[in-house]
């Protein structure tokens, strides 16, 4: 079951750094509960993260590199990511923004649940 989870988990970042929204989706149960890393707080529901993905990706191009998994006591998949913040050209931000995005490394923690995302949030 946790390879199952990892193997989605892993498609799911493969998607969002293409941009295919609906393939993230996809991997998410209906009324998920996604961490707004932008905004602050959670967006509940698949359209709701579709619409804060939408407002994101017009600001920056940010890319997720998943770089270990592991298995929370709480029996969440933990994974250790490389975050990268680009402009919309291609270039990495420079100086203050208006967002608290940035390049770092950070845990993303997915609840799962028959084998669909109900949970997402960042340490």
């Amino acid at each position: 079951m946790l390879e199952d989870d990892i193997r989605t988990i892993e498609q799911l970042y493969v998607c969002f750094n293409a941009r295919d929204i609906d393939g993230v989706l996809n991997a998410l149960h209906e009324d998920v509960a996604w961490a707004n890393a932008m905004e602050g707080g959670h967006e509940q529901g698949c359209e709701a993260v579709r619409s804060y993905w939408t407002r994101q990706w017009a600001v920056v191009s940010p890319v997720v590199t998943p770089k270990a998994f592991s298995l929370a006591q709480s029996g969440d998949v933990v994974v250790k990511v490389e975050q990268r913040v680009y402009d919309l050209e291609g270039r990495p931000l420079e100086g203050e923004q208006e967002h608290e995005l940035k390049d770092k490394t950070v845990k993303h923690i997915f609840k799962m649940k028959d084998g669909k995302v109900v949970c997402f949030d960042v340490a």
